[in-house]
């Protein structure tokens, strides 16, 4: 059975970072026996050579470029929609979850007969190399509560920038997001989870990296997001 992967990288101003990146994740595909592979590079309106450091780096690079800076989530969703493989993945640009864990993801979502599978650092966090600051690793866990709490969902870890569709049902699910920065990884479990598709949660290896782009604004303000989640479900937004 032939296996195809589109990998998805949300990028704003990563010039310095993304080139390392690139190579690690092609040098990746090199020697793992994806059928077909494909790297999407979604530049969410950077002011930095972003763009030029990712069209220089490989003939399997794919660039999409957002309508100005529209966030994380708009990106993460150009990236689905636009994706070419039967599986897409996207990672964070600072590769924090090691790219080698895709096949931890694909395995297990295999196993389990899952359209999604998603990379937790809750589950076991003796995997965590380097933490997150104090303060940012409480807010997180609280965070998650009020996930768990107002939404229903299940997961120990709604938030690592590492997740794995099926793409046909990715086009399903993110075809209804409508949230585009911080809280859209709650909502898209949450459409998975009312679409009837199923998601599996699966421990990752992963290193805090500085340089975050979440501000503490938006890390505040995100907390009012998995109430609209609800909200949005109640009213039946997402049918």
């Amino acid at each position: 059975m032939q296996r195809s992967i589109s990998i998805i990288i949300p990028a704003y101003n990563e010039e310095q970072r993304l080139p390392q990146t690139l190579r690690t994740v092609l040098a990746y595909l090199a020697r793992t026996p994806w059928d077909f592979a494909e790297v999407v590079v979604v530049d969410d309106g950077s002011s930095d050579h972003t763009v030029e450091a990712a069209q220089s780096a490989d003939g399997r690079v794919r660039v999409l470029r957002n309508p100005g800076n529209r966030g994380k989530g708009y990106s993460v969703r150009h990236g689905m929609q636009e994706a070419s493989g039967d599986w897409a993945l996207f990672t964070d640009a600072d590769l924090s979850a090691p790219i080698e864990d895709l096949d931890k993801l694909w395995q297990a979502a295999e196993r389990a007969g899952a359209q999604v599978a998603i990379g937790s650092r809750a589950l076991d966090r003796s995997l965590i190399g380097v933490h997150q600051p104090f303060f940012r690793e409480a807010v997180g866990r609280l965070f998650n509560l009020v996930v768990r709490t107002s939404t229903g969902l299940p997961f120990r870890d709604t938030q690592c920038g590492f997740k794995l569709f099926k793409t046909s049902a990715a086009r399903e699910i993110f075809s209804r997001q409508t949230l585009e920065r911080f809280g859209f990884d709650v909502e898209v479990l949450f459409i998975a989870r009312q679409l009837g598709y199923r998601a599996i949660e699966v421990p990752v290896r992963w290193n805090n990296v500085a340089g975050t782009k979440v501000g503490l604004l938006h890390g505040i303000s995100a907390f009012l997001d998995p109430l609209r989640v609800r909200w949005n479900g109640i009213t039946g937004k997402y049918r």
